[in-house]
């Protein structure tokens, strides 16, 4: 097993303040891989100090300067790939195959966007009277979560660095090992020290200290809503800027005049990618009440075609998901699906047959669901689909906006000028038409309960930054 049991504070990796440790449990085999150190408040107060002390000379350096630093970043990150990949598939069960094309590969697009902005980005802007600025909002709190943990951890450090900003992450205890790697990259990159501190921790201790600290101007958070209104009550006393990515329960309607069985087979293989483990996944499928059978059908072939497995062996399809904890909370809910009378069309409850090790679950899908039921309600998050029928267009709408969130909203339809006039009216901060994927160009967000503050791209880049309007007399 290996043990990491150092912080990174101040370009330094130290020991705790109070010695507590926790093991890494890999989901494929339920036997722990890593060790980790938990950390304490005090933890956290000398890594938010090194972050105040750094952020005084970080914030004066030259775009110029921190592009370099991106290529260093991503020099060094390019010599982890693999490793990185390894790492994710093992401590939170992503197939290989999946970390490789995509799991560790969104820290290279993120850090490589980030860059890019910074090149190109109008720190200063003369207006009629005024000159405005944009600077950087200081230092900043981070809690990531554990379903997509190198995304989530560098669509927030790649624009906090760019921005200027000095940050104190907190990755999910979970699968904690990939932000220990980035920590590393970070250091042979030549990132100044105290710019970025890494304090391994759970929510009630270190993200709670994070939160309510009085020297952290800005929290960003990825996680569940719950959570998330935790922090934003923790950060209320200081008045710090909250940033938030939430749950999501996305609407997947299926049009009159889409072509059934590829908008049925896309939208069943999407809500299986990752074990379902995605806010985004399109996990309501709307379909027109009068091919809901024949949907149902096409689902079931899709599903029980999807192999769960070994996330290193060849023709795994999804892995575990990634904990006990979440196991069981996705066998409740498929059981509630069947107590409240939705249709079991594949899968349910218990592993997949043969498998008697492993939080691996059956791909499931129900029918019939009307959206008053809890499957249809809560954000279920594994590779459970429901399906909906819906009698009218504007009926298929008003049950996709029938959601606490709005975080991603999904349209198949034969005409993109139609699914455009349908995606204008769903309440979501994203929408995908007809299988398109995401542009790491593009604001990542949600409405409602799916949080505020949007990632990615530009406009994730301007979550980092102050907006100063400067007036002089003019000269004559």
């Amino acid at each position: 097993m290996k043990e990491h049991l150092k912080f990174y504070i101040d370009g330094e990796w130290v020991d705790p303040v109070t010695p507590r440790t926790l093991d890494v449990i890999n989901p494929a085999t339920e036997e722990p891989f890593a060790r980790i150190s938990l950390g304490s408040a005090a933890d956290v107060d000398k890594a938010v100090s090194a972050a105040a002390d750094a952020f005084e000379q970080f914030l004066r350096t030259t775009p110029q300067e921190r592009v370099e630093l991106f290529e260093a970043i991503l020099a060094e990150y390019g010599k982890r790939y693999e490793e990185i990949a390894q790492t994710i598939s093992t401590e939170m069960g992503a197939p290989i195959w999946l970390s490789n094309a995509a799991q560790a590969m969104t820290g290279q697009m993120h850090f490589s966007t980030a860059m890019q902005i910074l090149k190109d980005y109008q720190w200063e802007e003369q207006k009629r009277s005024y000159k405005l600025r944009k600077e950087p909002v200081g230092v900043c709190g981070l809690i990531t979560p554990w379903n997509w943990p190198m995304n989530q951890i560098t669509c927030k450090v790649a624009p906090a660095l760019a921005a200027g900003c000095t940050m104190v992450l907190k990755p999910s205890e979970v699968a904690p090992v990939n932000a220990i790697i980035l920590a590393e990259i970070l250091d042979a990159a030549g990132v100044p020290k105290g710019v970025f501190n890494l304090v391994n921790g759970d929510g009630p201790t270190v993200g709670e200290a994070l939160s309510g600290h009085p020297d952290i101007h800005m929290m960003s958070f990825t996680g569940s809503t719950r959570a998330g209104i935790q922090v934003a009550r923790a950060a209320a006393d200081s008045v710090k800027r909250v940033a938030q990515e939430l749950g999501g329960k996305s609407a997947n309607i299926i049009l009159e005049d889409a072509d059934l069985k590829q908008a049925v087979s896309g939208g069943v293989s999407q809500i299986f990618q990752n074990s379902g483990q995605s806010c985004n996944a399109p996990s309501r499928m709307l379909v027109p009440a009068n091919v809901h059978n024949d949907a149902l059908e096409i689902a079931r072939e899709v599903a029980e075609s999807t192999k769960a497995g070994d996330p290193f062996a060849s023709g795994t399809n999804i892995g575990p998901v990634v904990s006990e904890v979440q196991f069981d909370k996705i066998q409740g809910l498929i059981q509630k699906g069947i107590d409240e009378g939705a249709t079991l069309v594949t899968g349910g409850t218990g592993r997949p047959e043969g498998m008697n090790v492993g939080y691996f679950v059956k791909p499931t899908v129900f029918g019939n669901v009307s959206n008053d039921m809890t499957i249809a309600r809560e954000e279920i998050f594994g590779p459970v689909l429901t399906i909906l029928p819906y009698e009218t267009e504007e009926e298929a709408i008003q049950i996709a906006n029938d959601t606490p969130y709005g975080l991603s909203g999904y349209v198949q339809s034969g005409s993109v000028e139609h699914a455009q006039e349908v995606a204008a009216q769903i309440r979501t901060g994203n929408v995908h038409i007809n299988g398109s994927g995401p542009d790491f160009n593009a604001p990542f967000g949600g409405y409602k309960a799916s949080g505020n503050g949007r990632e990615w791209g530009e406009l994730g880049f301007e979550e980092f930054l102050e907006t100063k309007a400067v007036f002089a007399p003019r000269v004559a």
